[in-house]
């Protein structure tokens, strides 16, 4: 059975991984009968009110903490995870991949990756194991990998100035509509734009569940 890691952020939209995203991705790897291998980074993160959008002030929580409600408690420290205990890796999307595995979303390309989750991504492409990204957690993939693969070939869709912001950092944006995928396949990376273009749940799960397929097709 394979292992494939899924990378949360936190558990929600603004502030962490992206619910919908998350679960669609644990359903569909579930169903293509891997065995799915959850973690986030111990590290705190600042808190917004999904009912209006604003940040609260002075609230400050715990990734590792909230995604383990995705996970339903069964979750790791990804500083505990390594390449080897894979056979692929999964990042959902939601700002927390731009607040908290990197700061893409305050500093754009000149944004830094949490130390743990550079680590994993660079250790799995170089192992030439897959690796899938989806929403914006793309940009974390082009950050990592823009000095060690540039060139590498990634969607976030169809939004000019993040796919700028991207290739800045050394990868080729490739043009993608929602329900499907780019795939890289000197790289082995998989990238789907998923909420980044999705007007519903349905037209989500549509990219996600086929960048699900190609990984695991990736495997054999």
């Amino acid at each position: 059975m394979a292992k494939i890691g899924v990378i949360l952020s936190g558990c929600g939209v603004y502030d962490g991984s992206e619910i919908h995203e998350a679960v669609i991705t644990l359903l569909a790897l579930d169903r293509a009968g891997a065995e799915v291998v959850i973690m986030a980074p111990d590290m705190e993160q600042a808190v917004v009110n999904h009912l209006t959008g604003e940040p609260v002030e002075g609230a400050v929580r715990n990734v590792l903490e909230e995604s383990a409600r995705i996970a339903r408690g069964k979750i790791s420290d990804i500083a505990k995870i390594q390449a080897g205990d894979l056979d692929a890796l999964f990042i959902p999307g939601g700002f927390g991949a731009a607040k908290n595995l990197c700061d893409f979303a305050f500093k754009g390309p000149d944004c830094s990756v949490h130390p743990e989750v550079a680590r994993l991504i660079r250790d799995i492409v170089a192992a030439h194991k897959p690796l899938a990204a989806v929403c914006i957690a793309p940009a974390l993939v082009a950050k990592v990998l823009g000095e060690d693969k540039p060139g590498h070939e990634l969607t976030i869709g169809t939004d000019e100035g993040t796919a700028g912001a991207l290739a800045s950092m050394g990868a080729t944006h490739i043009t993608c509509p929602v329900n499907e995928f780019v795939i890289d396949k000197q790289n082995k990376i998989i990238t789907s734009p998923a909420y980044m273009l999705a007007g519903s749940i349905s037209e989500a799960a549509e990219g996600i569940e086929k960048s699900v397929q190609a990984l695991m097709e990736l495997l054999d």
